[in-house]
């Protein structure tokens, strides 16, 4: 792939993460959702047949499966992948078109790409804890965050339901190891679900190391008892749930947590902003504090965007009111900084060594 497309995927990918986290919370202008919706109605047929998951060609990170994007790592880093888990991730929207409510199982081309390239950057933060499974779902399309409707939530109910049979398929696979669970945007919607539909009250519960339910706002009294796991309060904590969504300061979040205020959690009680739950992906505790030299490295992209560097003691961050706020001098990322200073698009990248510290951390922890 020459430079200049690559360069136009980068571009396009980051548009999309952009018009998800506006679309996730219901806000944007009326061109964005004109321009977006998927022409027509939802109809199953046009989705495609559902997967099978014990069709290896189903998943997009697998374990054995060859060039497995989740095993990259950043230039330099040496392979360290000694933990036992079996690690669930689920890659949030990358699918652009709009002549479907769903992608096709297989979309190809730059949707194929853009798909890989996600979980390269972010399912890879947990290679080292272990073996990471990515399932190939039909994600509903990033129009379809746009508005509420009928043919939208059909869309995402679609989409959930290849995410739940292919987390029945890693259960069957994964045997009796422990379970890490991660997502981002529309992933983390579908894990949410997940997490009520199939782990809470479940004997898998006992198993589940960490969730990682990130870039999607939680309330602690509003969805969490329902979800079956705690927040995370202790770096040592296992069975719990991480969640963080970005800000640079000052920031100003009235975009995201304007809808979130003003509708009902999983329990039915109202959700309200001093709720929101913030656990720090650099101190791995609720309400925490990590100075920048305890962050062990955000993803710095090369000037090309063709590789990236994992820089130590560049990024820290403490949680207030419920947001994940940026602390030292925020190296150049990129310039796809949302509204309000919200760092949506890089919840991952930001925290990449960190995240990978605090999984190998709880999986310690949940083998004592």
């Amino acid at each position: 792939m020459c430079a200049r497309r690559f360069l136009a995927v980068i571009f396009v990918l980051t548009l999309l993460v952009v018009a998800a986290a506006f679309a996730i919370f219901q806000y944007g202008d009326r061109v964005l959702i004109k321009s977006a919706i998927p022409k027509g109605h939802f109809q199953a047929a046009t989705a495609g047949s559902g997967p099978d998951y014990a069709d290896a060609a189903n998943w997009i990170a697998h374990p054995g499966a060859v060039n497995d994007p989740s095993q990259w790592l950043p230039a330099g880093m040496a392979p360290d992948r000694a933990g036992n888990a079996a690690i669930f991730y689920i890659h949030p929207t990358t699918y652009l078109e709009r002549d479907r409510w769903n992608a096709p199982l297989e979309p190809g081309g730059d949707t194929e790409f853009r798909t890989r390239l996600f979980v390269q950057s972010q399912g890879s933060a947990f290679n080292a804890a272990g073996q990471v499974w990515t399932p190939r779902y039909r994600q509903a399309a990033f129009g379809a965050f746009l508005l509420n409707s009928a043919d939208a939530e059909k869309a995402l109910d679609l989409a959930y339901g290849d995410v739940s049979k292919a987390f029945d398929q890693f259960l069957r696979e994964a045997g009796d190891r422990p379970i890490i669970l991660a997502a981002h945007s529309q992933g983390a919607l579908h894990l949410e679900r997940l997490l009520r539909e199939k782990v809470a009250g479940k004997p898998v519960a006992s198993r589940i190391v960490a969730a990682y339910v990130v870039g999607w706002p939680l309330s602690t009294k509003a969805d969490l008892p329902e979800l079956g796991l705690p927040p995370c309060r202790s770096e040592q904590q296992t069975g719990c749930i991480l969640s963080w969504l970005s800000f640079g300061d000052p920031a100003n979040p009235e975009l995201v947590l304007d809808s979130y205020e003003h509708s009902p959690g999983f329990s039915g009680q109202k959700r309200r902003r001093e709720d929101l739950l913030c656990v720090n992906p650099i101190s791995g505790t609720q309400n925490g504090i990590g100075p920048a030299e305890s962050n062990p490295g955000t993803l710095i992209p090369t000037a090309d965007l063709m590789s990236a560097t994992l820089d130590p003691g560049v990024v820290g961050a403490h949680c207030d009111k419920g947001l994940l706020m940026l602390d030292g001098k925020i190296p150049p990322l990129g310039p796809y900084v949302l509204p309000g200073n919200n760092y949506h698009v890089y919840d991952y990248a930001l925290f990449w060594g960190a995240i990978r510290r605090d999984s190998e951390r709880r999986l310690a922890a949940w083998h004592r």
